[in-house]
């Protein structure tokens, strides 16, 4: 195990002293394991890279529970790995068994006070939701620069690009996204971004009345009219729902996207969506 200025070897003896005292300075994630237990090698290293990556937000401490059974016994350790979160001497929260780095992630974030990073990203998120395209594109670029495979930062760019209508870079994001539980909504978005790009490029079919309709609705859409833009594709899927293999409907749940939940009109726009599809 690797060992660091934030992660600590305890035992019975200095337990006391360097996890619960020093937990009136900062959290402290106490790692419960042993040598035999096969979770535990695939947990602790997951532990010690968040624990280097915050740099002395919390402290690690390791507790070999072979050696230390009184510590065992004391916290009720009965399946390892165990973790539990220390704050001003008391646990705070636990989990038990081996979990994906993301919820480890998200266990570490709730129990520390944000950063400057998390700070203005949600500052950029909120200006996001008030559709102010501009200034959030500029906020993410922010973030992008110190952290350039941030999902929620890339996420969020590509929201405000396509926004404005810049599919050429959205385009690019989009088959750069990073492996995250953004994923599956990023993806959600490429429908949009690639009827932008055709729209673009001059290159969408305009041979038939419902062509006609779709391309203006994306010229709509390119604009930020989404309101007139969602109407015309809901007009196109009442006459064709399957126009195109589906691609009114993936564009419009592009839209709604990029609208956020937050915007009144997406509830309304989503019924209407079923209404036509059910």
């Amino acid at each position: 195990m690797m060992a660091s200025d934030f992660i600590v070897d305890v035992s019975e003896s200095d337990f006391e002293f360097e996890v619960l005292k020093f937990s009136f300075n900062s959290p402290v994630i106490v790692d419960f394991w042993a040598s035999w237990c096969k979770p535990c090698q695939i947990l602790s290293p997951i532990l010690e890279h968040f624990a280097n990556e915050a740099k002395g937000a919390f402290r690690l401490a390791r507790v070999d529970v072979d050696p230390n059974p009184n510590l065992a016994l004391r916290y009720s350790i009965r399946t390892i790995p165990t973790v539990k979160a220390f704050i001003q001497g008391k646990v705070v929260a636990e989990f038990v068994g081996l979990q994906p780095e993301h919820r480890i992630r998200e266990f570490l974030a709730k129990l520390l006070p944000p950063d400057e990073t998390s700070l203005l990203l949600e500052k950029a998120e909120s200006i996001l939701a008030a559709h102010d395209w501009i200034q959030a594109e500029k906020l993410f670029r922010n973030i992008l620069v110190e952290h350039p495979d941030h999902p929620q930062a890339t996420l969020g760019l590509i929201k405000s690009l396509l926004a404005q209508g810049k599919s050429q870079e959205s385009r690019m994001l989009l088959r750069n996204f990073p492996a995250s539980p953004q994923y599956n909504q990023a993806e959600k978005l490429r429908p949009l971004a690639d009827a932008l790009f055709d729209y673009d490029q001059a290159t969408l079919p305009d041979s038939s009345d419902l062509d006609i309709a779709f391309l203006a609705s994306i010229r709509l859409a390119r604009r930020g009219n989404y309101p007139a833009a969602l109407d015309g594709l809901l007009d196109i899927m009442r006459q064709d729902r399957h126009y195109k293999h589906d691609k009114p409907r993936l564009v419009f749940l592009g839209i709604l996207e990029i609208m956020g939940e937050q915007d009144p009109q997406t509830r309304q726009y989503r019924a209407e969506l079923a209404s036509v599809l059910f």
